[in-house]
């Protein structure tokens, strides 16, 4: 964010509360904010009583990945490599929850931060995968009857 007084600046940080507000979702997601007058057509231009504040400039897939990934490693406080199996495969269990492995070569990406190989990452999907089977079966055989 930028703090000037000119027509395509944003207000300091400071000095809106929408700004303040809305910044941990945009870091969190790996967003920009802009000032409306440089918005590109991929932006998200948002108002405030009528009046353009300040846009979102979103990131790529690929730069959502990364962005993920040094959020966890953040969030674990180690490098991912150093993590344990266990710990491991709940990273993977939240990466395929928030869409991760949609993105083209993602669970290469994947494999690379956490240390382990493609066909580990494909374990821990296959396993995640296997051990949600026996509920939605048994939910959708009472859902039948």
């Amino acid at each position: 964010m930028t703090g000037g007084a000119g027509p395509g600046d944003l207000p300091p940080p400071g000095d809106h509360p929408f700004l303040l507000a809305i910044k941990p979702l945009v870091d969190a997601m790996g967003g920009e904010l802009v000032a409306p007058g440089q918005a590109t057509g991929d932006d998200v231009v948002l108002s405030w009583e009528g009046r353009d504040l300040v846009a979102v400039r979103l990131p790529h897939l690929s730069d959502s990945l990364d962005h993920i990934l040094a959020e966890l490693e953040r969030r674990h406080g180690v490098p991912l490599p150093e993590l344990d199996r266990k710990t491991k495969q709940s990273v993977v269990r939240v990466l395929e929850q928030r869409g991760a492995f949609s993105v083209r070569h993602s669970v290469e990406t994947v494999a690379n931060a956490l240390g382990v190989s493609r066909f580990t990452v494909y374990n821990y999907l296959n396993r995640e995968n296997a051990a949600k089977a026996p509920t939605d079966k048994a939910a959708e055989q009472g859902y039948r009857q």
